[in-house]
């Protein structure tokens, strides 16, 4: 995983939409099954805002910044459906959007600005991700395993995650969409 260095007085934190149960716990089982190291320490998600360093002392603008962000967007229905992947140009399989994908866009543009204002190295795509940075066979396995892979759920508020020195994300702080 590409982690930003974090320095002294430094958070590394991330925004995203939580998977609920009880697709959490399948999907976690399976990052597990399929040999991925961060299987137990990253989540089922879908990143708004990835990794990102912050100074500790600008935590509160960035809440600030996010509250004003999920203040503008109501909730939203996400559908997740079948496999996709980045390979060949990232070692990837993951749990495609098919329903929410303007939503998720929305927030994620609406969120990557002011404080938390950067520059991305792909073009933003939300996505689960299942399988990364595993052997070839296995990210087949993941490909194949999970296409026929399907939920639903409401989305109700991102979250701000933060990752800890034992290399776990945690959740911090909840934003409720009321848009």
């Amino acid at each position: 995983m590409n982690l930003p260095d974090r320095g002294p007085a430094q958070a590394r934190i991330g925004i995203s939409i939580d998977v609920p149960d009880p697709w959490r716990a399948e999907l976690q089982a399976a990052r597990r099954d399929f040999g991925d190291p961060q299987a137990g320490l990253i989540p089922p998600h879908i990143t708004i805002v990835g990794p990102t360093v912050v100074d500790e002392a600008v935590l509160p603008a960035v809440w600030e910044h996010l509250d004003k962000v999920t203040a503008d967007i109501p909730p939203f229905r996400v559908h997740l459906r079948g496999t996709g992947t980045f390979r060949p140009i990232s070692p990837v399989v993951f749990i495609t959007v098919v329903q929410g994908i303007a939503e998720c866009e929305q927030l994620e543009q609406a969120a990557r600005s002011g404080v938390l204002a950067q520059d991305l190295r792909f073009n933003y795509h939300p996505h689960v991700t299942v399988a990364h940075e595993v052997p070839e066979a296995e990210l087949d396995r993941a490909f194949d395993g999970l296409a026929g892979f399907e939920a639903a759920f409401d989305v109700t508020a991102l979250w701000q995650y933060e990752h800890g020195d034992d290399g776990v994300w945690r959740k911090q702080h909840e934003f409720a969409l009321r848009g």
